[in-house]
């Protein structure tokens, strides 16, 4: 019996009747020999992890641009924390964790250089219908062609909206939240922008008034609320005062100049280049010359923004736009 076929064996023996079994994935767009030693969810983990999408996740803004330390998260680290969270909720439901952590690693990898900003950009420039999500299906179906399985590409294309056809891809909607609501907090706190008491009487009433209580209280409502309900779903109290705490968030921190007061120039700088490759395409690297050509210069523009980080961007912009003998 290969090592494979023993996990296999393990899962039908120790998941939830409502788990995904790997052994029953809808499979990839093309299909490949079984591996003996790993399920096709932990190659999929593996495939993401290995991708050149993945490291560059770790120079992309999460929230605050060009943070003066170390210790505010980027794109890299807001993956970690929603995959451990989401593997926490997978395991105490006795769910898929490595199809939970393959999802999870995988949502964000087509996010925009500069956070949301850049994707607000792109769908002004480009298309009202462009999203990150989108853009993170076509950075695996497309442009690093990692060939995944039907239900890892299916959490990653529904992460921002709950309706994934698996309960493992409906609990990183949740795991996506939770992580990024808490951070920010905590990363606002770091800036001096809150303090922990500035958060509402109310909402820390519900959800603790610690990182580690809000995650805790969080996390343990939709571990009971989903074993009550049969799906995943957090509690209507403790969803009330996440909302809430979304809500705070955005007047205070989202919409902060401390923490936007620079996204102006970032979204100029985005703009300008997504027009200059659209009109200079020959300008972009060769695989993207060669998207060009098939599906257009603006769609191969758009992917290759998306790519960029936010140290790429900012270079490639003072490379093509600021004379030589003033670039910092």
């Amino acid at each position: 019996m290969t090592v494979r076929e023993m996990i296999y064996r393990r899962e039908r023996e120790t998941l939830a009747k409502n788990a995904t079994l790997t052994q029953s994935t809808k499979g990839r767009l093309v299909p490949i020999p079984e591996d003996d030693m790993r399920t096709e969810y932990q190659r999929d983990r593996d495939r993401i992890i290995h991708s050149k999408a993945f490291r560059r996740l770790m120079h992309k803004t999460q929230v605050f641009l060009s943070p003066e330390t170390d210790h505010y998260r980027t794109r890299l680290t807001h993956t970690l924390e929603v995959m451990q969270i989401a593997r926490t909720i997978a395991r105490a439901l006795r769910l898929n964790e490595d199809l939970t952590e393959a999802i999870a690693l995988g949502h964000d990898l087509g996010h925009t250089p500069f956070g949301h900003a850049g994707e607000r950009v792109l769908q002004r420039c480009y298309d009202p219908e462009y999203t990150h999500y989108k853009q993170s299906l076509r950075v695996v179906d497309v442009l690093e062609r990692l060939n995944l399985t039907y239900e890892v590409r299916d959490g990653i294309l529904h992460h921002t909206t709950g309706t994934a056809s698996t309960p493992e891809g409906r609990i990183i909607w949740y795991a996506d939240k939770i992580a990024y609501i808490n951070h920010d907090v905590d990363d606002a706190c770091r800036a001096g922008i809150l303090s922990p008491s500035s958060i509402p009487e109310d909402i820390r009433r519900v959800l603790g008034t610690s990182h580690g209580e809000r995650i805790s209280t969080m996390v343990k409502s939709i571990v009971e609320e989903s074993e009550r309900r049969g799906d995943i779903a957090m509690s209507d109290e403790v969803n009330e005062a996440t909302d809430k705490l979304y809500d705070f968030l955005y007047e205070n921190v989202y919409i902060n100049p401390a923490a936007k007061g620079e996204e102006g120039k970032a979204e100029a700088m985005i703009e300008t280049l997504y027009y200059y490759f659209t009109k200079n395409p020959e300008k972009m690297p060769p695989e993207y010359l060669e998207i060009a050509k098939v599906e257009g210069e603006k769609r191969a523009a758009v992917d290759y923004i998306s790519g960029m980080t936010d140290r790429y961007a900012v270079n490639m912009y003072k490379q093509l736009f600021i004379p030589e003998p003033f670039r910092g």
